[in-house]
């Protein structure tokens, strides 16, 4: 009769089929993105809207995204289909200072809209 013994050190006799590095498992998601930026107080949501600008949901003002602040922004792409492609910006209102989160398509399927603001915050970031 055989018996299970540990592997790799687990006291709990536990295998692990831990999937390879860089699997699909192994992408961030929009959801993980914003969730951490919630926790860091990026709890605003922000869109983009015609001529490069965006839009505040706290205040309702719109601005030009090249005046709005941004403290960090995230490109992530689809774990099965890597045209969905889209970035996450951490950015505050400069009308209420409100912090939080503005996602924006990018690459050949974006909109106007979201292409203009991301190229206008993309000149504001550098």
């Amino acid at each position: 009769m055989a018996t299970d013994t540990p592997q790799s050190g687990d006291p709990t006799g536990d295998v692990h089929d831990d999937p390879p590095p860089n699997s699909a498992q192994d992408a961030q998601t929009i959801a993980d993105v914003i969730r951490t930026l919630e926790a860091d107080g990026y709890t605003g949501q922000f869109r983009a809207v015609d001529g490069g600008n965006v839009e505040c949901f706290t205040c309702r003002q719109t601005s030009p995204a090249a005046s709005v602040a941004v403290a960090s922004m995230e490109r992530l792409e689809g774990p099965t289909d890597p045209a969905d492609m889209v970035a996450v910006a951490a950015i505050s209102c400069p009308q209420c200072s409100a912090r939080g989160t503005l996602l924006l398509g990018y690459g050949p399927d974006s909109s106007l809209e979201d292409a203009e603001a991301l190229q206008s915050l993309g000149d504001a970031h550098n």
